[in-house]
């Protein structure tokens, strides 16, 4: 039986954590190390230890049980997760790396120190794209772009993300190079690294990285876009393997967020039965129930959607037409008169 991975925490809801954590469990038996576990991970764990997850009990529950790797579940697990690989001798981040990666002024002056340009207020125009990147010892690996379409301001909460299998910025030298950098800089060698880029004028600019499995769901688009799993690579390089991330499909897939237009109560919050009929009809996924509370220009989620094809204009047009079987009502009311 393989030895166990060490998950730090779930780190997101059911409708964003089950997904990674099934493919995790799919190749090795998962301890999960959070005060409280939720219902919906149980069946997915071969053990769970009821304590902070970057506490002694954890080091030595996975000194005892000869725990093989160390995955935190969000960039707020990271130290944690870096300080028990390195008392425990498994590949794992730098913790100078994870400590400055949980902390945005931190890895700001991490990289300036290595003379990786940075994106500041005057570069928020810029596009935003994602590399999700693979680090095999000394080679990197762009598995995928993600593109993100953001809301309107203040929060700019993200609205969709895509992933084209063919995006031909993954050709771009510039880019490359950039994603490179950081990651030298960083010191990563075994690791899924998630990093954000804005493409100015004066060439891609780094504005975060997180060396860990990003969340919405971008895993399941770049699984679904160009095979690779980035999931299981990521437990494969926590216990020192080298996985296969060679793309097996040439397609693309998307994720569009539905977020309140008002702010109120959600008294109505359905999907129209008739959407069995589409393609990817069974995509529609409600995040929220009626009777909860929403405000507008926030991050809340409604509901959310994952569509594949042949290339992004096709996504669009599938996300368009899933759109219309979503059915919401937010009956205004300020948030202290609830």
């Amino acid at each position: 039986m393989p030895q166990p991975v060490l998950l730090l925490g779930t780190g997101h809801p059911a409708a964003y954590a089950e997904h990674p954590l099934a493919r995790i469990a799919a190749v090795h038996p998962v301890v999960l190390a959070d005060t409280a576990p939720p219902a919906w991970a149980r069946p997915y764990l071969s053990g769970h230890i009821a304590a902070d997850a970057g506490g002694e009990a954890v080091v030595r529950y996975a000194a005892r049980h000869s725990v093989r790797g160390v995955l935190p579940a969000t960039r707020e697990q990271l130290p944690g997760a870096a300080r028990i690989a390195a008392r425990l001798g498994l590949a794992g981040v730098p913790e100078e790396t994870a400590e400055a990666c949980a902390r945005p002024a931190a890895l700001r002056a991490l990289l300036a120190r290595h003379k990786v340009p940075s994106a500041g207020p005057e570069d928020t125009g810029g596009q935003l794209v994602c590399a999700e990147a693979v680090v095999l010892d000394d080679e990197v690996r762009i598995a995928a772009l993600t593109r993100t379409t953001p809301g309107p301001p203040p929060a700019r909460q993200p609205l969709r993300h895509s992933v084209h299998a063919h995006d031909g910025l993954l050709h771009n030298r510039f880019l490359r190079h950039t994603v490179e950098r950081t990651v030298r800089a960083l010191r990563l060698t075994h690791t899924v690294v998630h990093i954000e880029l804005r493409l100015t004028e004066r060439g891609p600019r780094v504005a975060d990285v997180v060396p860990c499995l990003p969340g919405d769901l971008i895993p399941l688009l770049v699984e679904r876009a160009t095979g690779v799993d980035l999931a299981r690579a990521a437990a494969e390089l926590a216990t020192g393997r080298l996985p296969d991330v060679s793309p097996t499909r040439q397609r693309a897939a998307a994720i569009q967020f539905a977020h309140p237009a008002a702010t109120g109560r959600l008294t109505h919050l359905a999907v129209d039965p008739a959407v069995a009929g589409e393609p990817f009809g069974d995509a529609l996924v409600l995040t929220l129930r009626p009777g909860d509370m929403v405000t507008a220009g926030s991050g809340d989620r409604i509901a959310h959607w994952v569509v594949e094809g042949e290339d992004p204009a096709e996504c669009s047009r599938l996300i368009d037409r899933l759109a219309r079987y979503l059915e919401v009502t937010v009956t205004p009311q300020v948030p202290w008169a609830a």
